[in-house]
């Protein structure tokens, strides 16, 4: 049986140079994208689904009965290299009457979970502010460790600007003293920019704004930053919003109900 001959040196030489020549390659590519993801403030975690903030330690999301049925336990045992979620804000109420039917089943289970949670109302811009304070007073009863309650105001559904900012004020002003801590506005920037205004620069601000990487388009502070509508949680079957906060343990504690 005739021999095998054996390669020659340089062929093997030339195998190994490509070898390591592709490492470095693929290497040097996963080493940009690092840096350009520092650069622009986020990096993408695939189990999430999206890109997170880099420069927010506490992330939460919000949910509706849009979510369908949530196991909370799930939820709160996902984290994904350093990255868990702390907080919650649940759909409670909307309008004069409507409560979410998944409102009673989220704050339960959620507390239950050990997440922070937080209920918010949807505003309807062409009703009074009073009545829809009363409906979101008789549903959500607060307790230690909360957060605080929020309005949720995304459209004027052809209502007058100024009427708007007074029906707002009213409920704003009703639950404040119903509570005893000043509630949270939440909406988009160009919502907040166009129609609120300086009006209510002295509430805590949940702002929507999904362009920017690092932080949304607003010049006035913020609590909260819903920076995408696409994440993905184990114990949900559906799209949620994500967020974070905007500080560390010690201010976010200094913000729960007392």
């Amino acid at each position: 049986m005739p021999s095998k001959k054996k390669k020659p040196f340089y062929q093997h030489k030339f195998f190994l140079s490509i070898l390591f020549i592709t490492g470095l390659s693929i290497g040097g590519y996963f080493l940009y994208i690092w840096w350009m993801e520092k650069q622009a403030g986020f990096a993408h975690y695939p189990a999430f689904g999206i890109s997170l903030p880099i420069d927010y330690s506490i992330h939460g999301i919000d949910v509706s009965k849009h979510q369908g049925v949530i196991s909370w336990s799930d939820v709160q045992q996902m984290k994904v290299k350093d990255v868990d979620l702390k907080f919650t804000f649940i759909k409670a109420t909307e309008g004069y009457s409507r409560v979410d039917w998944q409102f009673r089943r989220n704050w339960r289970r959620s507390k239950e979970a050990g997440l922070s949670r937080g209920a918010y109302h949807f505003f309807l811009a062409t009703k009074g502010g009073a009545k829809q304070a009363e409906n979101f007073i008789s549903t959500v009863k607060l307790e230690e460790g909360d957060l605080p309650p929020v309005l949720d105001i995304e459209e004027l559904y052809g209502a007058r600007p100024a009427d708007v900012r007074k029906r707002i004020q009213e409920w704003l002003n009703i639950v404040e003293r119903h509570y005893g801590i000043k509630p949270i506005i939440y909406t988009s920037v160009d919502f907040y920019t166009q129609y609120l205004g300086s009006d209510f620069d002295e509430y805590p601000l949940w702002v929507a704004h999904y362009i920017q990487k690092n932080r949304p388009r607003i010049e006035r502070e913020w609590i909260f930053w819903q920076h995408s509508e696409k994440g993905r949680v184990n114990g949900v079957v559906s799209a949620v919003d994500f967020n974070v906060f905007n500080g560390d343990s010690a201010a976010f504690t200094q913000l729960l109900v007392k």
